[in-house]
């Protein structure tokens, strides 16, 4: 006869597989953020504003890396343009740093494959995704050693393997190519004056074991 503790049943009815997650925006002010570049960002019903750019909001907490990070966000037009920056080596002081060691996934709806929503910016291309019903959309970023896999609202969009082939760089504006590090640090994206792009959370959680 197999006997089985209490303890052990209640181990065994948790969800051990899903980490919870910590909130790196409180809700209410950008305690952790650091803006850098132009424009700026402020809080507004409890949800982050982007104006202005090009720059960046860079969370100093820690290197994020073998973990999802969670963004819920809402473009206030198709066409506004932000971006959500992974594997980021160095806190930086630059938003062109960012573009350039780090990878943007991109917010733009309007783009082609390479530079619309869900994209590794002019890296890997995404795939389209439902819309949600109220505007805001969940954007989850696996990052799992040198693999990323991006969803937005619940649909893989895109997967990007370091190292695989990319498109050769073309604008000057686009990433320097070559390798990112397995964690980093992230940052949001203010892009320009005519986009403004609502965030309400970032989080990360550990991927589970």
């Amino acid at each position: 006869m197999i006997v089985v503790s209490l303890t052990a049943l209640l181990f065994l009815a948790c969800d051990v597989s899903d980490p919870p997650a910590e909130q790196l925006f409180n809700g209410t002010d950008m305690t952790g953020w650091r803006h850098v570049g132009k424009g700026g960002f402020s809080v507004e019903a409890g949800a982050l504003k982007t104006s202005g750019g090009m720059g960046l909001l860079v969370y100093d907490g820690m290197k994020i890396g073998n973990a999802v990070l969670r963004v819920v966000y809402k473009p206030e037009s198709p066409r506004s343009n932000a971006g959500v920056f992974i594997r980021v080596p160095e806190p930086p002081h630059d938003p062109w740093f960012a573009v350039h060691k780090g990878y943007e996934v991109q917010i733009q709806d309007t783009g082609d494959a390479f530079h619309r929503t869900g994209s590794i910016y002019s890296l890997a291309p995404s795939e389209e995704f439902p819309p949600s019903g109220d505007g805001w959309n969940t954007m989850e970023i696996f990052l799992d050693g040198q693999t990323t896999r991006v969803e937005v609202n619940g649909s893989v969009v895109n997967e990007f393997e370091g190292g695989q082939e990319v498109p050769e760089r073309k604008k000057w504006f686009e990433p320097e190519r070559g390798p990112r590090p397995d964690s980093g640090y992230i940052g949001l994206q203010n892009h320009d004056g005519r986009s403004v792009v609502h965030f309400r959370e970032v989080s990360v959680r550990p991927l589970p074991n």
